[in-house]
C-alpha cells in the first residue's frame, strides 16, 4: 500500500472514530506499528492530526481536500504571506528564524548578507549555507523524525546564548486567543526565542486563521506585528483589538 493510501484511510477513520492508538491502526492496514509511527509524524507535521502518547488523534477542522492538493495550495499562500512579509520587515543585523516553511520562504526573499541568522530549521541552515557572507548558527539539540527540526531542551537552554533583534515565526493555527503548535517541542523553542528577541513578528497565512491546536505558544499581543495574506474582513478584528497587521505589500 503506498503512503498516500494509508494518509487517507487513517484520516477516514480518524473522522469516524476521532481518535485512535497505533496498534489499532497497524492492525487496520496491515502494517507494522513503526511504519504507522512514521506515518502519525507526517501526517502531524502537515496538520493533518495531532499526535498524544501511543496515538493520535483527528484536527476537527482540518479540510477535506486531498492531502497533496492541499500541499501544492498552501505552498502559494505561504508564499503570498511572505512576499508581503518581505515589504515591512524592520531593520535588523541578528535574527531568529523559525523552521516553519513560510519563515522559509521569506528568507528566500531576504537579502541576508552581512547577518546573522539563529535558526533551528534543517533546511534553512543548509540553503543559507549556500550563500556567501551570511553567519549561520544551528542551536544544538534533538532532531526527531520527519521534523527537519531541532528541538527539546538542549536547543531551548542553547537559545538562551543569543539576543537577536528580530524574531520571524510561523505558526500552525492562530485564533483570537493566541497562536498554536502541534508538538510541545516545536511550541517550547519558540516560546524561548520570543523571550531572547527584541522584536517579535508572526507570518501566518489565511488558511490558519480560526483554528486551533494542542499547544498554545503565546498570546497575539506578544507580536509586534502580523504578515499575513487574509483579506481585511479576516483582520479586522485583530486590527481593533490593537494589534499592527499588514495584510498587502503597500
Amino acid at each position: 500500500m503506498y503512503i498516500k493510501e494509508r494518509f487517507e484511510q487513517i484520516s477516514n477513520y480518524l473522522k469516524l472514530h476521532k481518535k485512535a492508538t497505533v496498534e489499532e491502526l497497524a492492525e487496520l492496514l496491515y502494517v507494522s506499528p513503526a511504519t504507522i509511527r512514521r506515518d502519525l509524524s507526517e501526517m502531524q507535521t502537515l496538520g493533518i492530526v495531532a499526535r498524544t502518547h501511543g496515538g493520535v488523534l483527528y484536527i476537527e477542522d482540518n479540510e477535506e481536500t486531498s492531502i497533496f492538493v492541499r500541499l501544492d495550495k498552501n505552498a502559494r499562500e505561504k508564499d503570498g504571506t511572505a512576499l508581503i512579509a518581505a515589504h515591512h520587515i524592520p531593520a535588523f543585523q541578528t535574527t531568529f528564524i523559525d523552521n516553519s516553511s513560510t519563515c522559509f520562504a521569506l528568507a528566500k526573499k531576504l537579502d541576508l548578507k552581512h547577518k546573522t541568522v539563529v535558526t533551528n530549521g534543517l533546511q534553512l541552515a543548509l540553503t543559507l549555507s549556500q550563500q556567501e557572507d551570511i553567519d549561520i548558527i544551528m542551536p544544538g539539540g534533538e532532531v526527531k523524525f520527519n521534523t527537519s527540526a531541532v528541538s527539546g531542551s538542549l536547543a531551548c537552554n542553547s537559545l538562551l546564548m543569543f539576543k537577536p533583534d528580530l524574531m520571524l515565526c510561523s505558526c500552525a493555527a492562530i485564533d483570537d486567543n493566541g497562536v498554536y503548535e502541534y508538538s510541545m517541542d516545536s511550541c517550547q523553542v519558540k516560546r524561548t526565542a520570543l523571550m531572547q528577541c527584541k522584536k517579535k513578528v508572526l507570518l501566518v497565512d489565511r488558511t490558519k486563521f480560526h483554528k486551533s491546536s494542542a499547544y498554545r505558544t503565546c498570546t497575539l499581543s506578544e507580536f509586534d506585528a502580523i504578515y499575513t495574506n487574509a483579506d481585511d474582513a479576516m483582520v479586522e478584528k485583530l486590527r481593533k483589538s490593537g494589534l499592527t497587521v499588514y495584510n498587502s505589500a503597500k
